[in-house]
C-alpha cells in the first residue's frame, strides 16, 4: 500500500471539517495500525472500488463524534448518537470521501464510492485486513479523528 493513497483523504477531511465545524485539524503521526473495534468508538465505513479497491474507514471516539454532529447543527448540543445523528457524522464520511475521489480524479486516479456505513465499535463484523494505514487529525476541544486506508 502507497502511503500517497491518505493524502487525498487527509487533504479532503481538513477541508470539509473546516468548513463544516470552522476548525483547522492538526495532523498526527503516520502509522500502520492493526483494525479492530473499540468499545465507545464509532467508525464510518466508506467503500472504493476503480482504479483503487478497499476501504476507508473514519473513526472517532462516540463522544468526540457528538460534538462534531452538534457543531454541524449550529451548536445544538447532541447527548447521543441517535438517528439524526448517525445520518449527521455519516454524511461527514461521505462528503470526505467525495472530495477525495475527487482530488484522486485529479491526479488521474478514477473511483467510486460506496454509501457511507456508520457502526459502533461493539456492531464491527466483516473481514478486514489486519493492518491499515492510518493519521490521526487532531481538532483542538474537540478530539481525534481517525483516517485509516485500507486499499489495495
Amino acid at each position: 500500500m502507497k502511503a500517497e493513497v491518505i493524502n487525498p483523504f487527509l487533504e479532503s477531511a481538513k477541508l470539509v471539517l473546516h468548513q463544516l465545524i470552522q476548525i483547522s485539524p492538526s495532523t498526527g503521526a503516520l502509522a500502520i495500525k492493526s483494525v479492530k473495534p473499540i468499545d465507545d468508538h464509532i467508525w464510518i465505513q466508506i467503500g472504493m472500488t476503480g482504479q483503487l479497491n478497499g476501504n476507508i474507514m473514519f473513526g472517532l471516539h462516540e463522544q468526540v463524534a457528538m460534538r462534531i454532529v452538534s457543531a454541524m447543527m449550529g451548536g445544538f448540543v447532541i447527548t447521543e448518537m441517535d438517528e439524526m445523528g448517525r445520518s449527521a457524522i455519516s454524511e461527514l464520511g461521505n462528503m470526505i470521501s467525495g472530495n477525495a475521489g475527487i482530488l484522486l480524479s485529479n491526479q488521474g486516479v478514477i473511483v467510486d464510492i460506496t454509501p457511507p456505513h456508520v457502526v459502533h465499535g461493539d456492531e464491527f463484523r466483516g473481514v478486514m485486513p489486519e493492518k491499515a494505514l492510518t493519521i490521526p487529525l487532531l481538532m483542538e476541544g474537540i478530539g481525534e479523528l481517525d483516517i485509516q486506508v485500507l486499499i489495495s
